[in-house]
């Protein structure tokens, strides 16, 4: 049996981690750690809970906890946690960071978009945790990069095409939509009911931190990208939308389109192709694991139109933290990750 750690196991991403390794037969919790939710019971800050688990918070302490863990879960925001990890790996750990810290392997590109790296190694160590573009490499890796929601969805939309040279690599558009969990737990103006409830906003245009990610992952794939981002604000609790364009490097039909992704994914346990015609809701994922894409071509304007469905606490990130420590303990990858979606 596995024991793990979970760091930050009272935001949002760090209590669906919990619920998903609950379910996990060779997984036991040994250890939740906090910050402002020291001392208290796990259970009682999260009642849904209930019965499942019974452990109190305790600080953010790796050396610690070291000796009584395998794995360490890092759901803390971007440069706190770095120095933890750091010394997580240190101490022979297997390692899984929930932040940006070691996500980009350009130093230059984090420190554009978020601020001086303090561990600029851990980028070189970082497999980037994305299973359907990085199997192999998170198998034999102690530290795992979990990507951003956003790019989740967004990569997985487009790496097809890209791979397979059916759309340029100049000018591709990705507008998603997400939920207002992905913002976190901590409450903000932006994410108040009353300023997001019956509104639709577009945010940090051009300038969203999860652009580099995009454009990294997608311009290893073929030829580099440039890429324009715009994300969006909906007031819905999970989920994210993510329709991206490309414009067309020949003609091709939707069902020729469809054919080409199935058989880029084959295999893949949570990407789901839609058939032809018909198009992702978030609703269709909401809980589960599953990317699901639909496929679309405007003839006249010449471009692909992708259209990718996740749950931004699942799919885009504490699922793909499961997916990522499978892997690296070498069990089978689904392992407590196969509900479907709860509906309606």
């Amino acid at each position: 049996m596995t024991r793990v750690a979970v760091f930050g196991a009272t935001g949002y991403g760090g209590i669906e981690l919990v619920r998903i390794l609950l379910a996990h037969p060779e997984v036991e919790i040994g250890y939740v750690g906090g910050h402002t939710t020291v001392g208290e019971n796990l259970a009682d800050f999260y009642p849904h809970l209930a019965g499942a688990i019974d452990l109190t918070v305790g600080k953010i302490d790796v050396a610690a906890v070291a000796e009584g863990v395998d794995v360490m879960f890092f759901a803390l925001p971007h440069a706190v946690g770095a120095a933890l990890v750091a010394e997580a790996l240190a101490l022979g750990k297997q390692v899984i960071d929930f932040s940006a810290d070691c996500r980009l392997k350009n130093l230059a590109d984090y420190e554009r978009y978020y601020e001086p790296h303090p561990h600029p190694e851990l980028l070189e160590q970082a497999v980037y945790g994305l299973p359907e573009l990085h199997r192999e490499e998170i198998t034999g890796t102690r530290l795992a990069a979990v990507p951003g929601c956003y790019p989740t969805g967004a990569i997985l939309a487009l790496a097809p095409a890209c791979a397979e040279g059916l759309i340029e690599p100049d000018g591709l558009i990705v507008d998603s939509k997400s939920g207002v969990s992905g913002a976190g737990r901590s409450l903000s103006l932006t994410t108040h009911f009353t300023e997001c409830n019956e509104s639709v906003a577009a945010y940090k245009v051009a300038q969203h931190r999860h652009t580099p990610e995009m454009v990294q992952e997608l311009s290893l794939l073929g030829a580099p990208v440039t890429l324009t981002f715009t994300p969006h604000l909906i007031p819905m609790n999970r989920g994210i939308l993510s329709t991206c364009y490309g414009t067309l490097t020949r003609e091709v039909s939707v069902d020729e389109a469809v054919a080409l992704y199935r058989e880029f994914y084959t295999g893949e346990r949570f990407v789901r192709i839609h058939d032809a015609g018909k198009l992702p809701a978030t609703k269709q994922v909401t809980g589960s694991n599953f990317c699901d894409i639909g496929l679309a071509i405007d003839a006249d304007a010449g471009r692909l139109i992708a259209v990718s469905a996740i749950d931004n606490l699942v799919k885009g990130l504490s699922g793909a933290a499961v997916q990522c420590m499978n892997l690296m303990l070498g069990v089978p990858e689904e392992t407590a990750l196969t509900t479907y979606a709860v509906w309606p």
